[in-house]
Order: C-alpha cells, then sequence, then structure tokens
C-alpha cells in the first residue's frame, strides 16, 4: 500500500512539474513577441523619420535602397525575429509594412506606418472572417 501511495505521489509530483513548465514556456514565448513588437514599432518609426526628412530635402519620397545610398537612412537592420518590410511610395506618400511571418501560439501582430506616421496594427488574416451577405 505505501508502495502505491508513494507512486501515486510521483505521479502528481510530475503532473504538477510537467504543468509548470509547460505554462512557463508559453510566457517566454508571450515576452519574446512583446520584445519583437516594440522593436518593430521602434523600426517603422525610424524609417517614416527617414522618409519624412528625405521628402523635406527631395520633395519626394524614396525607395529604402534610395534612403540608405543617400545616407538619410544609416542603420541597416535586419528584419526581426519573425517580421519582414515591405515598403510602398508614390508621389502623394508611403507605407512601410512590417508583417509578422511567424506560426505561434500567441498573437503575432502586423503593423503598417504611413506619412502621417500613424502606426496601425493590421488585421491577422489567419483569424477567421466570415461574414454574412444577404
Amino acid at each position: 500500500m505505501r508502495v502505491i501511495l508513494g507512486l501515486l505521489v510521483l505521479v502528481i509530483a510530475l503532473a504538477v512539474g510537467y504543468w509548470f513548465y509547460a505554462s512557463n514556456l508559453k510566457t517566454t514565448e508571450t515576452k519574446e513577441t512583446m520584445v519583437s513588437v516594440v522593436g518593430v514599432k521602434s523600426d517603422l518609426l525610424s524609417f517614416a523619420n527617414a522618409e519624412r526628412i528625405y521628402q523635406a530635402t527631395h520633395g519626394t519620397y524614396a525607395s529604402v535602397d534610395e534612403l540608405y545610398s543617400s545616407g538619410t537612412l544609416k542603420t541597416q537592420r535586419p528584419a526581426r525575429d519573425g517580421y519582414t518590410y515591405s515598403w510602398g511610395t508614390s508621389s502623394e506618400g508611403f507605407s512601410i509594412i512590417a508583417r509578422c511571418q511567424r506560426k505561434l501560439s500567441v498573437s503575432c501582430p502586423s503593423f503598417s506606418i504611413d506619412q502621417n506616421m500613424q502606426l496601425e496594427q493590421l488585421p491577422d488574416p489567419q483569424q477567421d472572417t466570415h461574414s454574412d451577405s444577404n
């Protein structure tokens, strides 16, 4: 009987240990995602500032390559962990998108910024967005 009770206590202790380990993994993933999100927002603001500086001195908006070659954008940052940047310019403005490419169990938002310095979170294309059309 003591052996069975000892085994039961061991199984309960292992279950509690596994639960703690699994919940801690999700917390770590959430913290890493938050760090990436803060970095991406900072990158977008830096890129948008460079666009505004370029536009003020040249009278037009520039591609990312033109920003680097002109020296307006000095620090070349590789894509943040799981994020890719895309750039669009026209005579009226610009739009920069940071799109999350990771598949995580926690939310991994994508963002955009434009010439008005409006930083917005984009809708998640992974979410089910069915709408009724009557």
